[in-house]
């Protein structure tokens, strides 16, 4: 099924659907939609086009769709051309003809970007505490052994004598400013867009604040056309994480040298290290290695992001479809 036509008397080649459809990587936006048009529908029903009973049958329905997503096999073989096509279809073989009514008053454009937002400003904080968990593994590092004196370096050359936990905390204070970043990320994500329309806002008189405060945002987007090509939130969380990758990587590269024989004053755990199928006696940091590798992968969803975004014109083009895999992967 699809959420348009009108003026078309035929369907899109099977080419093209193929190469624009999205449902195999936007899939995962599942809760996010169903609980975004769960408010949908309570505003609604706020200036009567739902009735009570109709909003609580498409409530209970999204609820449904939500919990069986979590089935590994729920979306094999799905027809649609997105998460949101394919949310609509479940809706109606559950409720019939009362899911046409969810779609009244709402663009596709702020549908993509409110479940994009809320997507995000859970990655964020879920972000957030994963390094947060890391920031006190370091804080129990450096109190391991508070007393070591460690090399101090500048050009890569020994210069000055300093404590291991000097050294350590270096890490924690970088990424102290990550998670800050992050947060800020979380507060650009957090702004509602629902009741934008496509670009021009919406003929319903919807209560704006009243959709925010049931879905936990924090404020309202105050122009119709900014919101409709906003990817800036995502823009924020991609350059947090890209600097928080850097970090990572510059402290993987530090362990790598000072771990091997070169230097060999810190020794790695077989816990995160391999071997060698011919050479017995190496002891391989793979796992900094890895890490080390895999910032370049979150260095690049940033740049790629920029070159989608460069050049559009105002208000949603479909090029930020595009946005997602970037996200998603760099997340």
């Amino acid at each position: 099924m699809k959420l348009w036509g009108g003026r078309f008397e035929s369907g899109p080649s099977e080419v093209f659907e193929k190469y624009s459809w999205s449902l195999h990587f936007d899939k995962r936006l599942v809760e996010a939609d169903t609980r975004g048009s769960q408010a949908f529908a309570r505003a609604l029903s706020r200036v009567g086009i739902l009735t009570a009973e109709e909003c609580a049958r498409l409530e209970a329905a999204f609820a449904e769709i939500r919990t069986e997503a979590g089935e590994p096999t729920y979306f094999d073989g799905a027809p649609d051309e997105d998460v949101h096509t394919f949310v609509i279809r479940k809706l109606k073989e559950k409720v019939a003809g009362l899911a046409d009514k969810i779609h009244t008053g709402r663009s596709r454009n702020e549908q993509v970007s409110l479940d994009t937002r809320l997507w995000l400003r859970e990655a964020s904080v879920l972000t957030q505490q994963k390094l947060a968990a890391l920031m006190e593994a370091l804080l129990q590092l450096a109190r391991r052994h508070e007393s070591a004196v460690v090399p101090g370096y500048t050009h890569l050359r020994r210069a000055q004598a300093v404590l291991w936990p000097h050294y350590v905390l270096a890490y924690f204070e970088m990424l102290a400013r990550d998670w800050q970043r992050f947060e800020n990320a979380r507060r650009a994500a957090n702004v509602l867009p629902l009741g934008s329309g496509a670009l021009a806002g919406s003929g319903f008189p919807f209560d704006r604040e009243a959709i925010a405060r049931d879905l936990g945002f924090e404020a309202v987007t105050r122009n119709s056309m900014d919101v409709s090509a906003d990817r800036d939130f995502v823009l924020d969380y991609l350059y947090a994480a890209s600097v928080c990758m850097i970090h990572l990587s510059r402290l993987a590269e530090d362990w790598i040298l000072y771990s091997s024989e070169e230097f060999g004053w810190l020794e790695l755990s077989d816990g995160v290290t391999s071997g060698s199928s011919l050479m017995p006696q190496k002891k391989n940091p793979d796992s900094l290695e890895l890490l080390r590798g895999k910032s370049g992968r979150v260095l690049g969803s940033l740049n790629a992001m920029l070159y989608i975004l460069k050049g559009l014109p105002t208000t949603y083009n479909r090029d930020m479809q595009e946005d997602k895999e970037q996200l998603f992967d760099a997340v």
